[in-house]
């Protein structure tokens, strides 16, 4: 492989092994939708990513290098249960929010570590998971009985 032709061939290598994850054909795509949260501080809309699928909810933000302060990933698990996570593959920190049927808060985990095995799980049954950038919670000054706003709580906001 010491010509120029083995030499392209490591690089496309290269390229193709560093492409972003969203480039991958194998990974599942989301549909957007826009979300408000609402905490003592103010209302802060979000836009985020629906994950309802068993393959979107297995994927989640595996992968992803970058989230936008107002982004993240809504799970909508359809019934309040006991939600257990990792961050398997997440190469970002997370703030996890646990939501009620709702939209109440019930359990806020911050500042998941990237790529940890370790489970992190609801306190109480939730019906459905926001993950955020880590710190997002803290500086929304997030915590249990705020509400997050959107049509699958009922509780819809404006245009979300």
């Amino acid at each position: 492989m010491g010509g120029p032709i083995g030499r392209r061939a490591v690089l496309l290598a290269l390229a193709v092994s560093a492409a972003p994850a969203a480039a991958r054909a194998d990974l599942a795509t989301f549909s957007a939708t826009k979300i408000v949260i609402e905490t003592a501080k103010g209302k802060f809309p979000f836009n985020v990513e629906l994950a309802v699928t068993q393959t979107q909810m297995g994927q989640g933000l595996m992968y992803r290098r970058v989230l936008a302060p107002d982004a993240g990933m809504l799970f909508d698990y359809g019934e309040p249960q006991t939600i257990a996570k990792n961050m398997k593959n997440v190469l970002l920190p997370l703030d996890f929010i646990f939501l009620a049927s709702d939209g109440k808060v019930v359990d806020v985990r911050e500042r998941a570590v990237p790529l940890s095995l370790d489970a992190i799980v609801s306190a109480a049954p939730a019906r459905a998971l926001l993950e955020v950038n880590g710190g997002t919670a803290a500086r929304l000054g997030l915590k249990p009985g705020d509400v997050v706003h959107h049509a699958f709580f009922g509780n819809a906001i404006g245009s979300e």
